[in-house]
């Protein structure tokens, strides 16, 4: 688990990775400026570089009761969980299911669904098979197919430290995850989340559309909207650009949870 104490008496954010990265590949260029402001919590989901292995089924819904299960480790009893791409529907859950713990929720370069256009369909489609296939599929035959289907098209842009941190998924974790992102959908249930909300929405994605990212406020009409002109890996790409604005969200969140206690305390 990363920790970054932040200044004295700071608000926590809890950083969520998205599919098939980790916490260090996802915002290593973050941690250190975002811990200027707050105290910055973060680790990898299950089957993710060094996270949870289990023989379940991966659950989106058990990521986000990790995410209790660390907070409760360390005791920290409010938080504001910042949840990017695959992390953002976690966040999603968190809000949903666990409100009491939360201070609000920042939502980057996610949306309330994943699976919308044809080609998506049959990709998400094709995870259910293949993460099957994994669960028989022996460790070495695993560790080879992670080699010829992931990493060798990472290698030609990433650092060494990068590939290393992807060899470290278990891969029918991995394909199981991204099963579950398919089947993810808050649009029935995301207007009723009861506390405040940033939506992070990166103009020049090309993982997850605008338009997509557009049906968060849509759909949570107090939530207040940060647009940033990055793309999907702006917290990597652009992090003088992401960073900043995820600042501002964070202490949105927090100014409108002041503002709500003084209007109880008032009533």
């Amino acid at each position: 688990m990363r920790d970054e104490p932040g200044p004295p008496g700071a608000p926590t954010i809890v950083l969520l990775h998205g599919w098939t990265a980790t916490t260090d590949v996802n915002f290593f260029r973050c941690f250190a400026p975002l811990g200027e402001h707050f105290r910055v919590l973060a680790f990898d989901h299950r089957g993710h570089g060094r996270g949870i292995r289990s023989a379940k089924p991966v659950r989106l819904s058990d990521c986000a009761d990790d995410v209790i299960a660390m907070a409760d480790a360390v005791g920290v009893d409010q938080f504001i969980p910042v949840g990017y791409s695959m992390g953002g529907a976690v966040a999603q859950l968190l809000a949903r299911d666990h409100a009491e713990r939360l201070q609000g929720v920042v939502l980057c370069a996610t949306a309330p669904h994943f699976n919308g256009l044809r080609n998506e369909r049959f990709n998400f489609a094709g995870l259910t098979g293949l993460a099957a296939v994994a669960r028989v599929t022996p460790p070495p035959a695993q560790r080879w197919l992670t080699a010829r289907l992931y990493l060798q098209r990472k290698r030609s842009d990433w650092e060494p430290w990068a590939i290393a941190e992807a060899e470290r998924h278990n891969w029918r974790m991995l394909l199981e995850a991204g099963r579950a992102l398919g089947t993810f959908r808050s649009d029935d249930w995301l207007g009723d989340i009861d506390v405040p909300v940033s939506v992070v929405l990166t103009t020049d994605d090309g993982v997850v559309p605008p338009a997509r990212q557009h049906l968060l406020p849509e759909l949570i009409p107090s939530a207040r909207v940060f647009p940033i002109a990055a793309g999907h890996d702006a917290a990597v790409r652009a992090p003088e650009v992401f960073v900043p604005a995820l600042v501002h969200a964070v202490n949105s969140v927090i100014a409108r949870r002041v503002l709500a206690r003084r209007a109880d305390d008032a009533t």
